[in-house]
């Protein structure tokens, strides 16, 4: 065994040390670290912008050397306008530490029989590896996150971002490292990783890691599917789409296109293409290009949108068909028109990636059939593509977006990071008494209500 895989087991077997000793921990202990968390962080500002600029230096020599996506340069700044990011990332701190405690919900209660009763309970799922691109901030959000869950976690980020959350984790750990011994959590609870070499190596520690969330483009994602045996929550892409139905009300459609596609064009729930009913194009598509445009988007036109939009003074290039599974993050947009919901709901479950998608309509029967129909893990009527987010979401901050079918989907928050066990208290029962004969015991199977028991297994 390599210096590299016995290093790798290590940080594993650290994390679930850690997972053993969080799951004994109150909703005190989480609050005094997520409050020193933010403390530490809001003390290192200067330290963490100063390593963000040296990594948005160096990430814009990469960018002109044609090494790095501009997509991923725009995530790398932690500051944004007047400090807004920054704040927002320590706002995200508080959000999660307000939310209820997760752990020992409980979801179903049920007596089996006289003094045989049995609880699901909501518990950590235990160690998780959250592997991203860009977004130092991640480091921050996640950490929160597993805290307020109890769950641990080991964090790796690309290089392009290296100062920046060597920065961040040097005062979340020193945060960690501050707490009262009767308010102490591990610091190992949160650990990062830098190299390639440990994350291949990670994949492999199936024994100690219970689940591995990939944050980034698609080919990142596809990579960690096929390279472990350890579940994968995330999504490869995200195509999303906005349907303009033939009722779609023409003061609302321009506004919501444009927000879609242009209020943060590097995030995955930035909408991709465009959709429009056959019997508007004439009289929505103008308005609504012109709004695209006057943001410069370039649009990729179908046939039958071409003729309409080449002469309204934007940038219009013909579609080809790859355009319509190809997410851009990029001020690019794919327009295609359609015949009616159908073929809108058709089109999606060809090319979408079961993401986001939203319909706009002032009918509320199409708006339902298109909710209804469409395989995706949020669908929307008259609102913006762009509140697929956590945050927006009421979680207080986001692990990342599943299109998984199991354990969670969509922005995963606080909940998506808990699993259950079965809880079963009884007083000496065996299964060998119950039965199906007049003589045999028989199961009560009656619901206990779970206002009763709110707070029975809350620490």
């Amino acid at each position: 065994m390599s210096n590299t895989n016995l290093a790798a087991v290590d940080i594993a077997k650290q994390a679930r040390e850690a997972s053993k000793s969080l799951q004994g921990i109150t909703a005190a202990h989480k609050t005094a670290a997520l409050t020193r968390i933010q403390e530490y962080i809001k003390n290192a500002k200067e330290d963490i912008l100063q390593a963000n600029a040296l990594d948005r230096a160096n990430a814009e020599k990469e960018v002109k050397a044609g090494k790095l996506s501009a997509s991923l340069f725009k995530r790398l700044d932690i500051e944004g306008t007047n400090g807004s990011k920054f704040d927002t990332m320590l706002k995200g701190v508080s959000e999660v530490d307000s939310l209820p405690d997760p752990s020992g919900q409980v979801s179903m209660a049920t007596r089996l029989d006289n003094g045989l009763d049995l609880y699901r309970v909501a518990v950590p799922v235990g160690v998780m590896l959250v592997i991203f691109e860009a977004r130092p901030e991640v480091i921050v959000n996640i950490s929160a996150l597993a805290i307020k869950s109890g769950n641990a976690v080991i964090l790796k980020g690309g290089k392009e971002a290296i100062h920046t959350m060597t920065a961040l984790y040097k005062a979340l750990r020193a945060a960690l490292e501050s707490l009262p011994a009767e308010l102490s959590i591990p610091a190992n609870a949160v650990q990062l990783v830098s190299s390639r070499e440990e994350i291949a190596s990670l994949l492999d520690q199936d024994k100690y890691i219970d689940i591995v969330i990939p944050r980034g483009s698609g080919s990142l994602v596809r990579y960690i599917q096929d390279s472990t045996r350890i579940p994968v929550l995330g999504h490869a892409d995200g195509l999303c789409s906005i349907y303009v139905d033939k009722e779609a009300d023409i003061n609302k459609v321009v506004d919501l296109v444009v927000d879609s596609k242009t209020n943060y064009p590097a995030a995955c729930n930035s909408a991709e293409t465009l959709l429009i009913h056959e019997q508007v194009v004439e009289s929505h598509l103008p308005a609504i290009a012109k709004g695209l445009f006057a943001k410069g988007v370039e649009l990729h036109a179908d046939e039958k949108s071409f003729p309409v939009l080449q002469n309204l003074g934007g940038k219009v290039i013909q579609a080809v068909d790859e355009d319509f599974d190809t997410e851009f993050l990029d001020l690019t947009m794919a327009v295609k028109v359609v015949s009616s919901v159908d073929d809108a709901i058709d089109h999606i479950y060809d090319h979408g990636s079961k993401h986001t998608e939203c319909i706009v309509t002032e009918n509320a029967a199409d708006a339902e059939l298109f909710m209804t129909k469409v395989d995706a893990a949020g669908t929307y009527w008259n609102a913006s593509t762009r509140f697929a987010d956590g945050f927006r979401y009421g979680f207080g901050a986001e692990i990342g977006v599943s299109t998984n079918k199991t354990h969670a989907r969509g922005p995963v928050g606080l909940e998506g990071l808990m699993i259950y066990k079965y809880r079963l208290y009884g007083q000496g029962q065996t299964t060998g008494s119950y039965g199906i004969g007049e003589n045999d015991k028989q199961y009560l199977h009656e619901p206990i209500p779970l206002e009763s028991i709110k707070n029975k297994f809350v620490r």
